[in-house]
């Protein structure tokens, strides 16, 4: 009996122990609220407007008016990050809901119905992974033009593949345990046994799988962006604001370094928050 008391209150102790949440894990949150603020109301925060230029301060190093300086047609680099926030959240956002909701229905098909059905998913799913993604991106957008938006439904279309395999793989863990076949035992049918029993024991891996291609959508918009491919020459963005201010580290490093250490910052804050988030969601239930 002792040896179960302390066995429980151990497995109690490590349960809250991995329950609270870490101070990088904290630091990754605030980081994820402001850019979402500034995502939300970027136009009111920025001290500037992001888009108008003042060639007599032109290529300014940081200072009391302007805290990271101006580029080469006098903006203001500060108002441009923070304004620049939303082509950067909700790209990714709608890329990585977007492959959740195809490469997720496709994944539970796939996986637990098996026979002809995972065949043509899962070759489909081959094929489209042997494609070079960015390549791609490249080659559709600059031929069709779009710029975000399309870049964005093309990403959609090129991530879900990768979230398909993740819930097959998951979902034919799940298929021969003891609680499927009770629920096939008792008559429910594929959709309910899928949609109401399988569907939430895949739910952490999914998550974190969400949170990753989060930043690689991020990632990619910006490459895209670098490239002139994605948004307007209007529209604040952090991509483009390395390929125009690349050239200017010598007299404002801030403007080329602000964008691309935001782009690092959110990327790998979304991968800590998707990695601790899926232990939060695997330990559940654990420790009772």
């Amino acid at each position: 009996m002792i040896e179960l008391a302390v066995e429980k209150r151990d497995r109690l102790h490590e349960a809250r122990r991995r329950r609270r949440m870490p101070v990088l894990i904290a630091c990754c949150v605030a980081l994820m609220i402001a850019v979402l603020a500034c995502a939300a109301i970027g136009p009111l925060l920025a001290p500037y407007d992001p888009n108008a230029p003042d060639l007599f301060t032109s290529v300014a190093p940081p200072s009391s008016e302007h805290w990271l300086g101006t580029d080469t047609l006098g903006r203001d680099v500060l108002s441009q990050v923070i304004v620049g926030a939303r082509t950067a959240v909700v790209g990714p956002v709608l890329i990585a809901l977007g492959a959740l909701a195809i490469g997720g229905s496709l994944g539970l098909l796939s996986g637990y119905l098996g026979g002809a059905t995972d065949w043509a998913i899962m070759r489909w799913v081959d094929l489209m992974l042997a494609l070079p993604g960015l390549l791609v991106a490249i080659v559709v957008v600059g031929v069709l033009g779009g710029g975000y938006l399309v870049a964005v439904a093309l990403l959609i279309v090129l991530t879900a593949p990768i979230d398909t395999r993740v819930v097959r793989a998951a979902t034919l863990e799940q298929r021969p345990l003891p609680y499927v076949e009770a629920a096939t035992t008792l008559g429910l049918n594929r959709r309910k046994i899928m949609v109401r029993h399988i569907w939430p024991n895949v739910m952490p891996v999914v998550v974190a799988n969400s949170f990753l291609n989060f930043a690689l959508g991020l990632v990619t918009l910006a490459g895209l962006s670098f490239l002139g491919l994605g948004v307007g020459p209007s529209t604040p963005d952090w991509g483009r604001m390395l390929s125009e201010n690349r050239e200017l580290l010598a007299e404002n490093a801030w403007a080329a370094l602000a964008p691309g250490i935001m782009l690092v910052l959110t990327a790998a804050s979304m991968n800590l928050m998707g990695d601790r988030l899926y232990e939060w969601l695997s330990d559940r239930g654990r420790a009772r």
